[in-house]
């Protein structure tokens, strides 16, 4: 397993690389920069000006040169200064709001996952129940239906016509800490985290009905059975440790889907995280911003593939690496 380990770090690496290659053309191949927006929202200052800043900011370089520039300057940690926010540092603007979304995060998918299993695992045990059946429904409607339109109709409903959760920000007043900051900064985030682990509660759950499903058939799962062993020992020592395998692989993609999914949700809900950061930073033609949230989100994503790919070996022995 070590030597597997190896191997995928290895494999993360010219991965990692490849993805600041995309980063950076990407910023670059769109149109304009932040400094084309302040010359068309003041049309009076000499453009030479605005030429001048350019040429000090290196933005007129070789694109080579300045893909090294950024990538020397990323590797140490510094993103570079905000072209819009008064000069402040990327890493800053990031820092202060990071926290936040992942906090979302994490509170999306513990959602997802002590609903979506728990649910799937019933509706495999009694299939064609009117659980079953309900949970079916609800899967559909949960892929079907956008982020943004759902988190629509829970502000609506839950928050403007029953005012049980705030609709935006995460606190209600400047100032709070402890417990009562806590209990708070929950109480905010349960629209936008249901918002977000919507798709995903309903993807878990059909996956999670499948795999215990195609489980249970097997010969080894009616063999236990034979030998009188009850069926929660059947279903925790057997069954779920089989099943949950597509599940972690899911897990992988879901740290980085559910920071990234949050860019839209964030800005519907008005949460100060780095989805409204990245909003505004595109529309402002921020580019540094932009190239280190893109780059911080598809980098949790590897990470998020790389344990899953570790995790395999502890959840199924049958799996080899050599």
């Amino acid at each position: 397993m070590y030597k597997y380990i190896i191997r995928r770090i290895l494999i993360f690496i010219p991965m990692l690389f490849a993805l600041t290659v995309i980063v950076f053309g990407l910023a670059k191949a769109a149109p304009g920069d932040a400094l084309t927006g302040q010359m068309l929202a003041d049309p009076k200052v000499d453009p030479l000006v605005y030429e001048k800043q350019r040429e000090a900011l290196g933005l007129n370089d070789p694109v080579p040169v300045q893909y090294w520039r950024w990538l020397s300057s990323t590797a140490k940690g510094d993103f570079g200064k905000s072209l819009v926010f008064n000069g402040r540092s990327v890493a800053e603007l990031i820092e202060a709001r990071f926290a936040n979304t992942l906090y979302l995060g994490l509170f999306a998918l513990f959602i997802t996952i002590i609903v979506a299993i728990p649910i799937g695992i019933y509706s495999a045990r009694k299939p064609y129940s009117l659980l079953d059946y309900t949970a079916t429904g609800f899967g559909f409607l949960g892929l079907a239906i956008p982020n943004f339109f759902f988190g629509l109709i829970v502000i609506y409903a839950l928050s403007i016509k029953l005012g049980w959760f705030p609709a935006q920000g995460t606190l209600s007043a400047p100032g709070m800490t402890g417990f009562a900051a806590f209990t708070d900064r929950i109480h905010h985030m349960i629209l936008p985290g249901i918002t977000i682990g919507l798709a995903g509660t309903a993807t878990y759950m059909r996956y999670m009905r499948s795999e215990v499903l195609d489980v249970l058939g097997s010969d080894y799962i009616r063999t236990a059975k034979a030998k009188g062993m009850s069926d929660r020992n059947v279903l925790y020592k057997h069954t779920l440790r089989n099943a949950l395998i597509p599940i972690i692989t899911l897990m992988g993609f879901e740290i980085g889907a559910l920071l990234s999914g949050a860019v839209i949700t964030e800005q519907i809900f008005q949460y100060p995280g780095l989805g409204t950061l990245f909003i505004s930073s595109v529309t402002n033609r921020d580019f540094p911003v932009v190239m280190a949230i893109a780059l911080i989100l598809g980098l949790l994503i590897l990470i998020g593939n790389l344990l899953a790919d570790i995790f395999y070996s502890i959840i199924d022995p049958r799996i080899r690496y050599d």
